[in-house]
């Protein structure tokens, strides 16, 4: 399967866009595997009908003599990863899957496994006994290999899926931990240290890095996609945009001081608040996430030295937390939450903040008491206290 995309020129004004912008004249190339065999090469020509009409002649007319010899492991990864772009998945989810291809492509270096074939179960188990990564991670990682490997048995290269027979390690769900308002409170406020003590760059960086916590906090959006929003998606107090994770459209309005703080934050770019446009965003967003880790020890700090618990276990994604956990104590219906933080379907909403749905809590509380109502022993304490309060009561 071959794939074609637009090798934007460094001149190109579309080139932050990357491959899913195809209305410019910049050449085309071809990228995917065909006949079993890699193919990465200019089709010397910025026509996309041309384009498609090359590609069609070479699978039919037999321009690319096919090859019956076993597939390699780099070029299965190579495959895998044109497929990935030609479906449009975002930057960051090719990020985590080329940074497994290249562990997986070191080992098999390594170890002698130059062609998929080689890869039986023995090699896999192998393979993960070198990852250092928590259970969580890891088993995000498992995933991804199985896909890889049902790519791969779906094409013929390989018989079988040999890492859907990897036990997927044991993973202990992390209860949903909402930043408190004193929380917010001192991360704010270590904004206004981390401000004093910087040079004139940092100070501006600064400016962007609360612009950043607020609009994390208020909007609910994810750290890659709050990193890459562009100016244009505010209007009036509303941000409309897509996510990137599950490409859901999404409007969300922002208080009025947060959508002000926003206006009045000096864009990196015309077009980006937050990040130049130009090479990777998931480099951009550690860029970020290394300077909210400093806000988080600098509140942390404070909070402790004013003889109170800090802040356990920071990262951006509690500001989202805390966004969806607000909503739900204040009563917000749970599908309407699924809607603001763009999933798709209500079933990933319930799985991590199904225990603060207020009205869930209410309702619970309400069967409780009616099923003491009936509990002889309840009844028999309620009226000894009740007759306990009365003999008090009685004037001597």
């Amino acid at each position: 399967m071959l794939t074609i995309f637009r090798r934007h020129k460094r001149s190109c004004s579309h080139r932050s866009a990357g491959r899913a912008y195809r209305r410019c004249r910049c050449p085309i190339s071809a990228e995917g595997v065909l006949g079993g065999r890699l193919i990465r090469e200019s089709l010397k020509t910025a026509d996309w009908e041309r384009a498609q009409t090359i590609i069609r002649e070479w699978e039919s007319d037999g321009l690319r003599e096919e090859s019956t010899g076993p597939v390699t492991v780099a070029d299965a990864c190579e495959s895998f990863l044109a497929d990935l772009r030609s479906r449009g998945l975002a930057e960051q989810t090719i990020y985590k899957y080329d940074l497994l291809f290249r562990r997986l492509k070191d080992f098999t270096i390594r170890g002698g496994y130059e062609f998929l074939g080689s890869l039986d179960l023995d090699a896999l188990s192998r393979f993960r006994s070198e990852w250092k990564d928590g259970p969580r991670a890891s088993g995000k990682k498992l995933e991804r290999l199985r896909a890889f490997f049902g790519f791969c048995r779906k094409r013929r290269w390989t018989e079988e899926n040999p890492a859907a027979q990897l036990k997927p390690p044991k993973v202990a769900d992390r209860p949903t931990l909402p930043f408190t308002h004193e929380e917010m409170a001192a991360i704010l406020g270590a904004v206004e240290t981390y401000r004093g003590k910087a040079a004139e760059n940092a100070r501006l960086n600064a400016v962007r890095i609360r612009a950043l916590i607020l609009l994390l906090r208020y909007s609910g959006m994810r750290i890659g996609d709050a990193v890459s929003l562009a100016v244009d998606k505010l209007t009036g107090n509303s941000l409309f945009l897509y996510t990137a994770k599950t490409g859901v459209p999404v409007r969300v309005k922002l208080p009025e001081f947060v959508a002000a703080c926003l206006r009045s934050t000096p864009p990196v770019t015309e077009r980006y608040w937050f990040w130049t446009g130009a090479g990777k965003l998931h480099t951009a967003v550690r860029v970020w996430e290394t300077r909210l880790r400093r806000i988080f020890d600098l509140a942390d700090k404070a909070l402790r030295a004013e003889g109170k618990a800090g802040i356990e276990n920071a990262h951006a994604h509690r500001f989202r937390d805390t966004f969806a956990v607000e909503l739900l104590l204040s009563g917000v219906p749970l599908e309407r939450v699924a809607v603001l933080l763009g999933h798709r379907g209500i079933r990933v909403t319930e799985r991590h903040y199904a225990p603060w749905v207020r009205a869930r809590q209410e309702q619970l509380e309400a069967d409780l008491e009616r099923s003491w109502a009936s509990d002889p022993l309840v009844l028999s304490a309620t009226n000894h206290t009740q007759n306990t309060h009365e003999n008090e009561s009685r004037p001597n």
